[in-house]
C-alpha cells in the first residue's frame, strides 16, 4: 500500500495512488488467476480483446479514448507484501496455491498491447484494444481496462457529437466535474473531452496539467451575495468586472431582460467593456434573441443541462449563442457497455456462443477503406490478414510509443468525424454499423459454431 498514513487515508478513500493498481480490480479477476494457476493455465498465451457489441441509442460512432491511461496502468501493476498480507487475510483465498501468491509478489504485466490509436472512429464489434499475454496477467487487468476505455470513450463521442452539431466556430466548454461519478472521473472526463473536439475545462487541475487554459465565468451565488449585501445585482457585476475586467457575466439569477437592459445602458456610456453574458435557464431560445436584440455586440453563452440535441434545436431556431457549456448530460448518461472477451488461447480460437452475447473468435483486425478522404466501410477480418488500424503499442511489458499530445488525439478525432457520412453522424442515427465480416472470419466463426 501506499506510505501515505492510514489517518489520511481511511475510512474515506480520498485518492487513488498508483501503487494500489493491482487491487484496483473486481474479486473474481483474481479467484480465476488463482484457478488458472492451481491448473498449470495461468502460462497460457490469452487474448482478450475490448470492444462494445452494440452502440448507445442513437450513436452511429465511438471515438476511442484511454489508451493512455490503460498503459500507465499496465506500466505500474504491482502487488505490495501488505496488499498480499491484506488478500490472505480475507480467508477467501484459503485453498489458492502457493505460487499464486508468488506471481503476485513479483507482478508485471509482460504481454502484448494492439490498440487504434485515440480518437479513432470505431463501430459496434470492432475491438479498441487486445490483450495479448500470459493468461492470469490478461484476467487480471480486465476491470481497469473497461472502465478507463468505456467511460472516456463515452465522454469523446458526446464531444465529438457536440462539435458536429455546434459547429466548429461555437466556444464549447466542459462544465461537468461537479456531475462526473468522483474526482478521478472528473480529470478523465475533462481529458476526453477536450479529445473529442471540446475547447478546455472549466476543472482548474485537469486544464493545468493537460496544457490548458481553464475556462468559467461566475455562480448565481456571487451574484446573490454582493447583491444582497450592497443592494443590487448590479453591484455585483461592477464587483466582478473589478477584479477581472470585461469577464462574461451571469445574467439570469433574476431578470435577464432587465439585467441585459442595464448592462446595455452601461456599456453605451462607456461605464465597462463587457465581452459576455451567460445565460442558465430558461427558454433559451427566446431570451438569447431578446438579450441580442438588447446588447448586440455581446457574445451570449448558454449552459445548463445542455446536450447534442438542445443545441441541434438552438441552431435550428437560430438562436444567437456563441458558445455552450456542457456538464451533466456529458459526463453521464447512457453508458459504453465495452465488454472484455477471451478470443484465443495457446494459439486455439475462442468464441461465446450465448444467444445474444455471441462473440467472434480468434484475434482480429480492423480494415478501412477510405476514399478521396472519406470512409466508406470497413471490414472486421482476422490479424493474420494484414496490417491495419490496431498498432502494436507495447510489445513484452514495453510501451513501443510515448504518449501522444492532446492536441493531436483531438486532430484526428476531428479527421475522423468528418470523414465520416452524414448519416452516420445524425444524432438520431438508427442504422446498422457499416461493417463486413472477411470471408475468413466468417469460415472461423461457423466452424466454431458447428463445433460442439
Amino acid at each position: 500500500m501506499s506510505a501515505t498514513p492510514e489517518t489520511d487515508r481511511h475510512p474515506a478513500i480520498s485518492s487513488l495512488f498508483s501503487e494500489d493498481y493491482g487491487l484496483l480490480t473486481d474479486l473474481y479477476q483474481l479467484t480465476m488467476a488463482a484457478c488458472y494457476v492451481g491448473e498449470s493455465l495461468d502460462r497460457s498465451t490469452a487474448s482478450f480483446e475490448l470492444f462494445a457489441r452494440k452502440l448507445p441509442k442513437d450513436f452511429g460512432y465511438l471515438i476511442a479514448m484511454g489508451l493512455e491511461q490503460a498503459l500507465a496502468y499496465l506500466d505500474r501493476l504491482q502487488f505490495s507484501a501488505t496488499q498480499i498480507a491484506a488478500l490472505q487475510a480475507t480467508g477467501i483465498f484459503h485453498n489458492a496455491p502457493e505460487r499464486f501468491w508468488e506471481l503476485l509478489a513479483t507482478a508485471k504485466f509482460t504481454g502484448d498491447v494492439w490498440a487504434v490509436p485515440e480518437g479513432t472512429a470505431i463501430f459496434a464489434n470492432e475491438p479498441i484494444l487486445r490483450i495479448e499475454a500470459p493468461l492470469w496477467q490478461a484476467q487480471l487487468v480486465e476491470t481497469y481496462l473497461l472502465n478507463t476505455i468505456n467511460y472516456q470513450t463515452l465522454i469523446a463521442t458526446r464531444a465529438a457529437r457536440l462539435r458536429d452539431v455546434a459547429g466548429a466556430d461555437a466556444t464549447l466548454l466542459e462544465f461537468g466535474t461537479r456531475r462526473a461519478f468522483g474526482p478521478q472521473a472528473a480529470m478523465l472526463a475533462a481529458r476526453a473531452a477536450i479529445a473529442g473536439g471540446l475547447d478546455t475545462t472549466s476543472n482548474v487541475l485537469a486544464a493545468l496539467t493537460l496544457g490548458y487554459q481553464p475556462s468559467g465565468t461566475m455562480a448565481h451565488s456571487l451574484v446573490m451575495a454582493i447583491g444582497a449585501m450592497e443592494g443590487s445585482e448590479q453591484a455585483a457585476f461592477k464587483a466582478f468586472h473589478r477584479y477581472f475586467p470585461g469577464a462574461p457575466l451571469l445574467i439570469d439569477t433574476y431578470d435577464p431582460i432587465a439585467a441585459a437592459t442595464d448592462l446595455a445602458k452601461q456599456v453605451a456610456a462607456g461605464e465597462i467593456e463587457l465581452s459576455g453574458v451567460r445565460l442558465d435557464s430558461g427558454d433559451l431560445i427566446t431570451l438569447s434573441k431578446q438579450v441580442k436584440s438588447i446588447l448586440p455586440n455581446v457574445e451570449i453563452f448558454a449552459s445548463g443541462d445542455l446536450d447534442e440535441w438542445e443545441i441541434a434545436k438552438l441552431r435550428s431556431a437560430n438562436a444567437p449563442i456563441s458558445g455552450y457549456g456542457l456538464g451533466t448530460k456529458l459526463v453521464t448518461g447512457s453508458p459504453v457497455n465495452g465488454v472484455y472477451k477471451l478470443v484465443e488461447i495457446a494459439d486455439r480460437p475462442t468464441m461465446k456462443k450465448s444467444p445474444g452475447k455471441m462473440t467472434y473468435p480468434g484475434k482480429k483486425q480492423i480494415f478501412r477503406h477510405i476514399e478521396d478522404g472519406k470512409f466508406t466501410s470497413d471490414i472486421l477480418g482476422l490479424a493474420s490478414e494484414g496490417n491495419g488500424l490496431l498498432k502494436l503499442v507495447m510489445s513484452n511489458g514495453n510501451r513501443q510509443h510515448p504518449d501522444e499530445p492532446l492536441s493531436v488525439i483531438r486532430a484526428r478525432a476531428d479527421l475522423n468525424v468528418a470523414s465520416l457520412p452524414h448519416e452516420i453522424r445524425d444524432i438520431n442515427y438508427a442504422g446498422t454499423p457499416p461493417v463486413n465480416l472477411s470471408p475468413a472470419l466468417i469460415e472461423l466463426t461457423q466452424r466454431l459454431k458447428d463445433r460442439d
